[in-house]
């Protein structure tokens, strides 16, 4: 630096300008926190938010205006969308085509604007989306709508500036007689902060005015009353009203819209969905189409068989959803309403220019801000015009007081050698009006006056137009029009000095121009506000309260079917068959429920959930159903181990009992289940490299008995395991030897001996009574104690392999044996010989070389059998494997 630069002095406040050829140091944190706030205010201000007075940013009001300079009135013909964007571009904003023609074609898009400003004509694109064509193609002019924001531009009611180039001007704001921010909204994205303001309906907002201006004192529940909430353009449903009235009173707020969906059915009996209207901002094609079928490919929407789009200019919006055969249509459309855009959330940030400052605003500050802003215009307005009528009879004045005395202002003329010295002598000379004159009778008394006691001294302008006189407007007759058309100024003038005087004529003039709006251009809602919030739909309203019978299959399907399908046979009787199943899948689990009972679903993670037993989709009797994982959402490889009905989770001493791989065993209380959201619920707290086995329901005086892999099983007494909380790890229930793991469990109720079956992977089992796993002694019998080695159960060698499953049976039992390659193998379980434990059992399957079995399940009965008149709950309802019944 040289020695003629000095550093700025730490006490000044003002930055040092630099001289030409000099240098100056600043802090590089203050030049950046100066440059870019400047940079910000002038985005928020040129650019992304909307003036509160007209609603309008600078790109949408210069199009506008430059429409109005073109003459493109409604009336007019259409011109090309690239000779408007030129003008706009060549006189008010000099930012290119591609900001100016994406403006212009948003404000003639009804999907996107509630109230069109442009009348468009061509392809402006669609709500698929396609784009609209390029602005050679189009053409455009003013709707009716933007000429009502036009109206009284020329009469002073607003400020001009120069523009870019300082060789036109441009106004600051609209006069905006429509209330364009309240009806159409706006959204824009500035440096930090956004708006996003919904539309409205015109009529509710002109009521609105109305009763502000009425009573400046209004309440926002009596503005509730008559806007109960935004107006899309597209439609749709609001539900609740707590996001509304929080945006109305504090300028922020959520809503959530949905889609109008009607339930259509085919001529074969499908149902189908109808979307009618969808959420606003959100394409058709794009977002929800398109969403759709992704949902669908990835098997989380697979009741839908086909999605059609049959909208067209001729019937609107009609997107057809096509369900497969016993899918139920609520259930669906619920689902849509989750998982793709035909839900979605609105976010209400009511961000507009005030003064040129953002400024957050409710709904009644809107209102009030539009209300002065048409105050200012209307008296601005009325200055204009009372000037002007001022001007006009001033003019007038100078005109009677000539014809009056119309011979010397003829002589003063002819004597005159110039124009100019004409003009002076007239302005020289002093006028009067005798009461004798003969045109005195007619002369106003405003006049008489001015002229009766003084010579009246014309001004230049009165001197001017007597010499723009014609010769035949000096006829006698010519005097009445002028006092005609002067006591018509006159009274014009007296009109305007008394709005100005009075604001309440103000606010009256405004009232009836909102008045006039209304009358012109308000139409129907288009969206609909519902009083229940969004997630609230209760299916169990809508769902009647009837037995029914759900079937679960070893693969996962499920699906219901009401009672009375299946029908009241003689004893002996076929029975009907109750589901369809494929060769590698069986009907594992049949019970009986109400649509409103709990179904628990416990998953080898050690999480579970909870469906409604009327979620499951109602299927025909031959129909397999739908796979579980539709209805819960499972992490990839997780699978449900267990399946619990549930009818009342208060019930007294019944409990939950979990087993684990590596031996540990919980007992829960079921109440403390009563409450799992739908995101699933931490049933057990599984230690690493754990996983659940099964879960039993016991009523806290059962035995419980547990197998391993290496043939041991341990029998013992339910409560030995004490009662722990939901998230408890649990305690040992087996001491396993090295590798050894739990590959199940079953519950012996009290007083109660059935035979215990194991098998070995390599296809040998046995059936063994459950009282030889009772420890014997001289004072009788009684099961082990938890945490043991337990007993040897089965022989495990290389001829048996391993233990893959176990269950209790009865003679009557019907088994399914399953191989790793998908071999299924259905056996009677009164083959399998009964021997004592330590035994090897006997051959149960032919299990080919290099394959081996991998699990056992108990087939539930998949007719409906009838002894007699019983009812089908009480005879034919199977169990699962581990002998779960309904709890």
């Amino acid at each position: 630096m040289s020695d003629e630069q000095t550093p700025p002095s730490p006490e000044s406040d003002q930055p040092e300008t630099a001289a030409l050829g000099q240098t100056v140091d600043l802090a590089i944190e203050e030049e950046l926190s100066n440059s870019y706030l400047t940079y910000a205010m002038s985005t928020i201000v040129d650019r992304a938010l909307p003036d509160v007075r007209d609603g309008l940013k600078p790109s949408q009001r210069r199009i506008l205006v430059a429409m109005n300079d073109l003459n493109l009135s409604p009336g007019r013909k259409h011109s090309k969308c690239a000779g408007i964007v030129g003008e706009t571009m060549k006189k008010y904003h000099p930012h290119g085509d591609q900001a100016i023609y994406p403006t212009l074609v948003n404000m003639a898009q009804d999907w996107k604007t509630r109230y069109l400003l442009i009348d468009k004509q061509g392809n402006f694109g669609s709500i698929d989306p396609d784009p609209p064509a390029a602005m050679r193609y189009t053409e455009a002019r003013m709707h009716r709508h933007a000429v009502e924001m036009l109206e009284d531009l020329k009469l002073e009611t607003v400020n001009w500036i120069p523009n870019f180039d300082e060789t036109v001007d441009e106004p600051t704001v609209l006069p905006a007689k429509l209330p364009n921010l309240l009806v159409n909204g706006s959204t824009g994205i500035a440096v930090g902060m956004a708006c996003s303001m919904p539309p409205h309906n015109l009529g509710e907002i002109c009521d609105a005015i109305v009763a502000t201006i009425d009573n400046p004192q209004i309440e926002l529940r009596e503005l509730l009353n008559i806007v109960p909430g935004p107006d899309f353009p597209t439609g749709g449903i609001v539900m609740g009203r707590r996001g509304i009235a929080e945006a109305y009173a504090n300028g922020r707020g959520r809503v959530t819209v949905r889609a109008r969906i009607e339930h259509e059915q085919t001529r074969s009996g499908k149902n189908q969905l109808v979307v009618k209207q969808i959420p606003y901002q959100t394409s058709k094609n794009d977002g929800i189409v398109d969403k759709i079928v992704q949902l669908r490919k990835a098997d989380k929407l697979t009741d839908i068989s086909n999605i059609v789009d049959e909208s067209s200019g001729r019937v609107g919006m009609r997107v057809v959803i096509e369900l497969k055969r016993g899918a139920d249509p609520q259930v669906v459309e619920n689902q849509l309403y989750q998982m793709t855009p035909l839900q979605g959330t609105f976010s209400i940030i009511n961000i507009a220019l005030v003064h040129g400052q953002p400024r957050t605003l409710g709904l009644k500050d809107l209102i009030q801000e539009y209300i002065n802003h048409r105050q200012e215009v209307v008296r601005r307005r009325t200055q204009f015009r009372l000037k002007q009528a001022q001007q006009e009879a001033h003019r007038i004045e100078g005109l009677i007081f000539a014809v009056c005395d119309i011979d010397e202002v003829i002589r003063l003329i002819r004597s005159s050698r110039t124009r100019d010295e004409a003009i002076e002598k007239l302005m020289q000379r002093g006028f009067r009006i005798a009461p004798e004159h003969p045109y005195a009778p007619q002369i106003p008394e405003r006049l008489k006056a001015m002229a009766d006691e003084n010579d009246v001294r014309l001004t230049r302008v009165q001197a001017e137009a007597i010499g723009r006189l014609q010769l035949i407007q000096l006829v006698g007759l010519e005097i009445e029009t002028l006092v005609a058309n002067y006591a018509k100024l006159v009274a014009q003038i007296e009109e305007y000095e008394g709005i100005l005087a009075d604001p309440q004529r103000v606010l009256d003039i405004i009232k009836e121009e909102i008045a006039e709006i209304r009358g012109k251009y308000a139409d129907p809602r288009k969206t609909e506000i519902a009083d229940a919030e969004a997630g609230a739909l209760d299916l169990g309203a809508l769902t009647p309260v009837e037995q029914v019978v759900v079937t679960i299959t070893h693969a996962g399907y499920v699906k219901r079917l009401p009672v009375d399908e299946y029908r009241v046979q003689g004893r002996g009787g076929r029975g009907v068959i109750g589901a369809s199943t494929r060769d590698e899948d069986f009907t594992e689990q049949v019970f009986v429920a109400s649509t409103h009972d709990d179904l628990l679903c416990f998953t080898d993670t050690g999480r579970v959930f909870k469906i409604k037993v009327f979620e499951i989709p109602e299927a025909p009797r031959t129909s397999r159903g739908r796979n579980i994982v539709n209805l819960i959402n499972l992490q990839p490889n997780e699978r449900i181990c267990t399946f619990m009905p549930i009818s009342d989770f208060e019930k007294g001493e019944v409990y939950l009992l979990f087993a684990t791989i590596n031996g540990l065993v919980k007992r829960t209380a079921l109440k403390d289940y009563r409450n799992v959201n739908a995101s699933g619920l931490i049933a057990i707290n599984l230690r690493e490299n754990d996983q659940l086995v099964g879960v039993l329901w016991t009523t806290g005086s059962d035995h419980v008995l547990l197998g391993t892999t290496l043939g041991m099983a341990i029998r013992f007494q339910e409560d030995d395991v004490r009662v722990m909380g939901r998230t408890a790890t649990g305690v040992k229930g087996i001491d396993l030897a090295g590798h050894d793991k739990v590959v199940g469990l079953v519950r012996i109720a009290e007083g109660e001996e059935t035979d215990l079956l194991t098998v070995t992977e390599n296809g040998y089992g046995k059936r063994t009574p459950t009282s030889e796993y009772l420890v014997q002694s001289e004072t009788g019998s009684r099961p082990q104690s938890r945490g043991g080695k337990g007993r040897r159960d089965i022989t495990v060698n290389t001829r048996n392999g391993q233990v893959v499953g176990l269950l209790t049976v009865s003679d009557e039992a019907s088994l399914m044996l399953i191989t790793y390659q998908g071999m299924i193998v259905r056996i009677n379980a009164a083959p399998v010989r009964r021997t004592g434990r330590g035994t090897q059992g006997v051959k149960v399957i032919n299990v080919q070389q290099g394959d081996r079995l991998v699990a056992l399940a108990c087939v539930a009965e998949d007719n409906a059998d009838e002894a007699g008149s019983e009812d089908v709950g009480s005879e034919n309802v199977g169990t699962d494997d581990q002998g779960n019944t309904d709890a």
